[in-house]
């Protein structure tokens, strides 16, 4: 057994994985761009199908002149806290690719698959930099296909707040006891060998 964070694994794994998780308190501290591409750099090395690297980042930076605009990509919700992170991501990910060997466009079946893959690096990277990132799926759809001019090739998967941990006081009363790393599901109840688990 692996133990960090208030967390414990059922079997050893590196204690990067359990140090990382996804808080809503943020200390509205800037993020260096370059900073920020070390995270794209390391959702670049993730796998995919034929290599087909189907993930694509749009992002704002805190005090900068997109912030306001990609703050409205998310629900109100999500708004009310992510207002303190230091950069809003929304992943997207091309539904489509060119196999090897071939000349047209075929459905790629697996996108979401890997760019979910693109999106767990990135979460690793930000955390073993001393960072955190929150994946929400709420999310508005329409607004950002607009703002962003999203071709119908490209499905919208996310939205992530990257920022600092900060003090939990500062997010409504409902979010502070839930601002805590998260347990997980045994892992019985999610692999078996020759069987699907229900």
């Amino acid at each position: 057994m692996t133990t960090s964070n208030n967390r414990t694994a059922d079997h050893p794994i590196d204690v990067s994985f359990l140090n990382r998780w996804s808080p809503r308190a943020f200390t509205q501290e800037t993020i260096p761009e370059a900073t920020l591409l070390t995270f794209f750099e390391a959702a670049r090395w993730a796998p995919s199908s034929y290599n087909s690297q189907p993930w694509r980042f749009a992002y704002a930076r805190r005090d900068t002149e997109h912030w306001t605009q990609f703050l409205g990509f998310l629900n109100e919700f999500n708004r009310s806290w992510a207002q303190h992170s230091a950069a809003i991501v929304i992943v997207l990910s091309k539904n489509t690719f060119t196999p090897p060997g071939g000349t047209a466009e075929v459905p790629a079946t697996t996108h979401s698959f890997d760019s979910g893959a693109a999106w767990a690096y990135l979460a690793l990277q930000a955390s073993l930099s001393g960072w955190h990132a929150h994946g929400m799926a709420g999310i508005e759809h329409d607004k950002i296909r607009q703002g962003l001019a999203v071709p119908d090739a490209y499905s919208i998967e996310a939205g992530v707040a990257i920022g600092r941990a900060g003090d939990k006081n500062s997010l409504p009363e409902p979010l502070r006891a839930r601002e805590v790393p998260s347990p997980r599901k045994p892992l019985a109840e999610i692999a078996a060998e020759g069987r699907l688990v229900l």
